[in-house]
């Protein structure tokens, strides 16, 4: 069964400084972050089951970025909330407060 994706502003606000850092850099960067973007968004949509990093919350990685989505499931409504997606490489160590 497909799961739909809701976004938190918190995940769309840190998403679209991604995009505007690799915006200053490049400018294929964006878009294949976007394409990348939408690509794991759909491997959530149709299997989010990925092992807990601590409490109910999960990640996935997002291929060739240093960037995880973090995650909740909702088996009830079958959604799957993104609470934030966090550059792994800048501070690895401060994780984000969910």
């Amino acid at each position: 069964m497909a799961y739909s994706i809701i976004v938190s502003p918190r995940a769309q606000k840190e998403i679209e400084n991604a995009i505007e850092y690799y915006a200053l850099y490049s400018i294929d960067a964006p878009l294949n972050f976007i394409t990348i973007l939408k690509i794991t968004y759909g491997v959530l949509e149709n299997d989010p089951f990925l092992r807990i990093r601590y409490k109910n919350i999960r990640a996935i990685k997002i291929k060739k970025f240093p960037y995880l989505l973090y995650f909740v499931i909702n088996e009830t409504n079958n959604t799957v909330r993104v609470l934030s997606c966090f550059h792994s490489k800048r501070n690895p160590q401060k994780r984000p407060n969910l």
